[in-house]
């Protein structure tokens, strides 16, 4: 069964269940202070977990496409991936536990076929704060799961909560038997062997953890479910890795005809990496040497550099791109569309990539032949992850070019480093989505309401080309990026501040429509990716000077901002000006 198979008949089964089925949210989120890419299903929906009516009605059913950077450097084996797409089912406030493990049995066994002795599930063992599911295990009985293909385990395996406080709940888990022999006597699946594999997690979000660590019974009870479409297309075509199904083969196939030097985890680098920077271009990504721009930055680099390691000529990039967009436009129509985009910009970034090796490289002879003076052999580990810090010169190519010259690296040194480095990374990672669920707090939404705002201002001040092209808030400061060539002028900064500052001062009513899409876009109301949203959207109207698409969350009347003031006004990237803000 095809990907798209899946994704189709996920669709229409949740339909037929009453949900009514959601647009994808763009990779790069709206008014998002957690993450620099949606990274789960969830994500886009946050506000109406919280108990904000949804448009659509309390049942959902989606596709979304994500992206998680934190594993970057171990895309090569042969399971993981930057972007993925989630399958996912909503409750808000509507059926709880009995009729979703209903559905989600139901969907494996009969619409995709899945032998029922094939299905083992996990739920919550219970502790000091919340009981044992006792309650989701009878549920599995009943749809015919035995007791014995039933586990239970600790927070760390079946409890879901983003962030350190929110809303949380247990979850249950659907696992895959892959027919392969047992690790030992006590494999089950929370071992890591590779018999069990999870296809399926339904959380039930039914307690609010709090600052203090204290957990109570929330008033809505939600279900959010994720299923890994690759994973699951992977294991019904019996595949061993995602890389082997319709979604990468002829990429990969292609691979192997024009490499010069053979390399299997060389030629997953490039097609995932490829994957994935295209789908973040298409929902208007940039390489830049920050945030979400540094990821994409980092990810076609990574592909230029395992071309390289395969001696295939950097000009096949544009076939590459081409066997792609034919081979998952179906998918995702919007690759068509962007052909030529994808292809400036992959080629901009891989000439720009080219030049930086040059100059690394440049900087790697100076550095040896200090090294020459000082009648050593080693190249110091810190001037090799300098080159790689500072230049994006690959490690590999330095021990290259130091084994030319007679020389070793201090590998050890510079993967300490480099150790050093990816933590530091992955912490930052984790830190952006610390908010999670509970960074929705009354500064983040002041914060948001003023973006809605400078957005107002700007337009006004600048012209109507400026549009927003992205934004991050926390509690202390919000980041707003906007379209708009030129540097700012002292006095048109000024002119911002001075209007979002009156308009605060005015006491403008903000008020909550919903309306059909059409409408909206007659109204003049303003968006990112406008096509993307469903036919019923929530708008925000803030008197006559802003209306815009939006989740939320937002204060009641613009008296309750504050004092606006602009700290900082740079560039993001080509085309793209940022301002950094505070409220005072």
């Amino acid at each position: 069964m095809k990907a798209i198979e899946i994704r189709n008949k996920y669709l229409n089964f949740f339909k037929k269940n009453g949900h009514e089925i959601i647009p994808s949210a763009p990779l790069i989120p709206e008014n998002d202070p957690s993450v620099l890419f949606t990274t789960a299903g969830m994500q886009p929906l946050v506000p109406y977990l919280l108990g904000e009516k949804h448009p659509n009605g309390t049942r959902l059913v989606d596709y979304q496409k994500c992206v998680r950077t934190n594993d970057i450097e171990e895309v090569g084996d042969n399971r993981h991936l930057t972007y993925f797409e989630m399958l996912g089912n909503w409750s808000l406030g509507d059926y709880f536990k009995e009729e979703s493990i209903k559905m989600s049995y139901e969907f494996l066994t009969k619409e995709l076929n899945i032998e029922p002795e094939k299905i083992s599930v996990t739920c919550f063992a219970g502790d000091e704060d919340c009981p044992r599911d006792e309650v989701t295990a009878k549920c599995w009985k009943e749809v015919g799961i035995p007791e014995e293909r039933i586990y239970f385990f600790g927070k760390d395996d079946n409890w879901w909560i983003a962030g350190e406080e929110g809303p949380c709940g247990p979850d249950t888990e659907m696992f895959y038997d892959t027919g392969k022999p047992k690790c030992s006597e006590e494999c089950n699946p929370s071992c890591d062997c590779g018999k069990y594999v999870e296809i399926w997690n339904n959380v039930f979000m039914e307690y609010f953890k709090d600052k203090s660590g204290k957990y109570t019974k929330l008033k809505q009870h939600n279900v959010d479910t994720g299923l890994g479409l690759e994973r699951m297309a992977m294991l019904l075509q019996g595949k061993e890795t995602p890389f082997e199904t319709e979604i990468f083969e002829p990429i990969m196939n292609k691979l192997v005809e024009i490499q010069k030097v053979d390399n299997i985890e060389s030629r997953r680098i490039i097609a995932e990496h490829l994957r994935s920077s295209m789908m973040i271009i298409c929902d208007g990504g940039k390489p830049s040497n920050i945030d979400r721009g540094y990821i994409l930055r980092r990810l076609i680099r990574r592909m230029i550099r395992h071309m390289n390691n395969l001696q295939i000529p950097l000009e096949e990039l544009s076939t590459l791109i081409d066997i792609n967009v034919e081979n998952l436009k179906e998918m995702y129509p919007i690759l068509e569309e962007k052909r030529e985009t994808l292809k400036t910009v992959i080629t901009e970034e891989k000439d720009k990539f080219v030049k930086t090796l040059t100059k690394g490289e440049k900087e790697f002879i100076k550095e040896i032949e200090e090294v020459k003076k000082q009648g050593k052999d080693i190249v110091d580990g810190k001037m090799v992850f300098r080159l790689y810090d500072t230049y994006g010169f690959p490690p590999e190519v330095t021990e290259e070019l130091a084994r030319e010259n007679g020389m070793q690296i201090d590998k050890k040194e510079f993967e300490r480093l480099f150790k050093e480095h990816q933590e530091k990374s992955r912490a930052g990672a984790e830190q952006k989505f610390k908010g999670g669920l509970a960074g929705t707090g009354e500064m983040e939404t002041k914060y948001h309401t003023a973006t809605h705002l400078l957005n107002a201002a700007l337009r006004q001040v600048l012209g109507e080309h400026v549009h927003q092209r992205g934004s991050n808030i926390t509690a202390e400061r919000m980041r707003f990026d906007f379209s708009h060539d030129n540097k700012m002028t002292e006095e048109e900064k000024q002119k911002t501040e001075a209007l979002v500052n009156e308009w605060i001062a005015e006491a403008i009513p903000v008020e909550h429509i919903e309306m059909k899409k059409e409408e909206a876009i007659k109204s003049g109301a303003e968006a990112m990716f406008i096509e993307k949203y469903g036919d019923i959207v929530s708008v925000y109207k803030i008197g006559d000077k802003s209306i815009e698409l939006c989740g939320g969350p937002h204060v009641s009347n613009t008296s309750e901002l504050g004092h606006f003031k602009i700290k900082k006004e740079e560039s993001s990237s080509s085309g793209v000006r940022r301002i950094k803000a505070i409220l005072e």
